[in-house]
């Protein structure tokens, strides 16, 4: 494969309510799509780095750099050697950056499948047509607020509830969530490094709620205490930001740090790296979900793909494209009785909508190849 052209997309994208989290709150999206051309094909992938480095250490523009200035340079040197099996190996010289490694192998690994009118799901391995899809509720200013959003999800039909919290919005949101919705509600909770273990006897009161799983309670790079902190609850801790390959998935596994795992593509350098994670998981009776990054339309599609591979058993952050935003890049993605359909097109089988990429494309940059 030789590239022909790459084309950076910088889009701005209003989200039509205020997403917050532990770490901030976001009004609108802001990511960059990168338009790969072959001599065959037009591939596609988004950029699930945000603006600040909060959700991780990497972040947008910082992704960008190091996309052009070290990784497609690396990339070209290949020649007709080039594909998207042989990117983690031709890129391991460069540390971390996996988001925008990320970037690069989906880009070309959309344009091979196309050539070869495959979709990503049969690629990857799926086994189902549709995927049932889950949501992520922010923290908001007070339970009655918090209460109307979590009504109208249940109503528009997801099939698990995420709740975001932090300390001072915790126990007393859930609480309220589990009294009003009931029992049969499947409830998780997210705290992005929110908590130490210090707060585990805290923690601990949210057993009383029946959750599926408690999503990185401690930082990061705290797997014992994440060990140390499932002994003392009996809530399933699952591992977000701690899980940045199937390495740190084995670990994880062998320490006794997690009882599930999210698995993110973007976090943890595409989806090749993201199928290595899903094998060793179901290897060892660990469930999996397909997280986001409140991806627009490309970034969703090649999500929604993964997420129907055998292991992942429970409802991912694979929500609607109307969760998030009131015009995507591309067609769509519609909820129809709480599940998602999974593309069958070539590639990651959609196309960003000529006007509404440009619309939502604020700037554009070329990255040279010759």
């Amino acid at each position: 494969m030789k590239i022909r052209d790459l084309t950076v997309h910088h889009l701005r994208i209003p989200l039509v309510v205020p997403f917050r989290t532990s770490f901030g709150t976001s009004h609108v999206k802001e990511t960059f799509v990168l338009r790969l051309e072959t001599d065959d094909a037009v591939g596609w992938a988004e950029c699930g780095a945000e603006e600040d480095p909060l959700y991780s250490s990497e972040y947008l523009e910082g992704a960008e750099w190091v996309l052009r200035t070290q990784l497609v340079p690396r990339l070209l040197a290949l020649g007709e050697g080039l594909s998207a099996g042989v990117v983690r190996d031709a890129l391991e010289p460069v540390k971390g950056h996996r988001m925008a490694k990320h970037v690069i192998e989906t880009a070309l690994l959309d344009a091979e499948l196309r050539t070869a009118d495959m979709s990503f799901g049969r690629y990857l391995g799926a086994t189902k047509t549709r995927v049932p899809a889950g949501v992520s509720v922010g923290i908001f200013d007070s339970i009655p607020e918090l209460l109307d959003n979590v009504r109208t999800y249940i109503d528009q039909g997801y099939q698990r509830i995420k709740l975001k919290i932090e300390p001072g919005w915790d126990i007393e949101p859930v609480r309220v969530v589990r009294e009003t919705f009931g029992d049969d509600l499947l409830l998780q909770v997210d705290a992005n490094t929110a908590y130490t273990l210090r707060d585990a006897r805290h923690l601990a009161k949210l057993d009383a709620f029946d959750l599926l799983l408690m999503e990185q309670p401690l930082p990061e790079d705290d797997l014992l205490g994440h060990a140390e902190l499932q002994k003392r609850i009996s809530t399933p801790v699952c591992l977000d930001e701690s899980i940045e390959s199937a390495r740190d998935a084995a670990a994880a596994i062998a320490l006794g740090a997690c009882e599930v795992i999210n698995i993110k593509p973007s976090r943890v350098g595409g989806y090749l790296e993201a199928r290595r994670i899903h094998d060793i998981a179901e290897a060892n009776g660990i469930p999996v979900w397909c997280g986001g990054m409140l991806e627009c339309g490309l970034g969703r599609a090649a999500n929604v793909a993964l997420a129907a591979l055998p292991g992942f058993v429970l409802p991912g952050d694979t929500s609607a494209s109307n969760r998030y935003f009131a015009e995507d890049i591309t067609a769509p993605f519609v909820l129809e009785d709480g599940h998602l359909t999974v593309p069958t097109g070539p590639g990651i089988g959609v196309d960003p909508i000529p006007e509404a990429l440009a619309a939502f494309t604020v700037s554009t940059t070329t990255i040279p190849v010759s």
